[in-house]
């Protein structure tokens, strides 16, 4: 069956890459505001929905993939910073603590449409105003939730972590391959 990543992102085409699936990229059009901020997993699931549909629309063929990443502090959403100034803001807020990230999975086959999501728990050290502008200049957090990229020139930064690795990055692996197998996708 012909799988589809609903996403331009670059992380999640390398880690699907490394899961050895054969895909293809059709980047998800989806309006991404929603009002289901009850839950941060609901927010995810609700708009990694969205990308998925959008896409199916027009793929039924396919197997649909959609995600979406969001960083959670103090019951907060964080999603990607508007500019350098918001990432700074962001970036200070998360230094010395501990913020959960949420990723939701949609996967559409045919009539079979199954949500999941993961959280994982992370860690900061305590950050100076250098190592935030130095990080900043990179250009490296301005398309990722949160600011940060786990993967990068930040993982310096992270004391700890609590889960999927591969979540905090955009697209927790174990849960796609379970959810692919259970529609006989792969």
């Amino acid at each position: 069956m012909k799988i589809i990543l609903a996403s331009g992102s670059q992380r999640r085409k390398e880690l699907m890459t490394l899961m050895g699936l054969d895909f293809q990229i059709i980047p998800s059009g989806a309006d991404e505001h929603t009002d289901k901020t009850d839950s941060p997993h609901e927010f995810v699931c609700e708009l990694a929905r969205r990308k998925a549909e959008f896409v199916a629309r027009t793929h039924g063929d396919a197997c649909v993939i959609g995600a979406d990443t969001i960083v959670v502090l103090d019951g907060v959403i964080i999603g990607k910073p508007k500019d350098e100034t918001d990432a700074y803001r962001i970036l200070r807020a998360l230094s010395g603590r501990e913020h959960t990230v949420y990723t939701g999975l949609t996967v559409i086959c045919g009539d079979d449409v199954q949500v999941e999501y993961d959280a994982t728990k992370v860690t900061f050290s305590e950050l100076t105003d250098e190592d935030i502008y130095t990080y900043i200049a990179s250009g490296d957090p301005m398309d990722k939730a949160g600011s940060y990229g786990i993967q990068g020139k930040f993982c310096v930064h992270i004391e700890r972590i609590e889960g999927s690795y591969f979540n905090v990055i955009g697209l927790p692996v174990h849960v796609l391959h379970r959810m692919l197998k259970s529609v006989d996708a792969i």
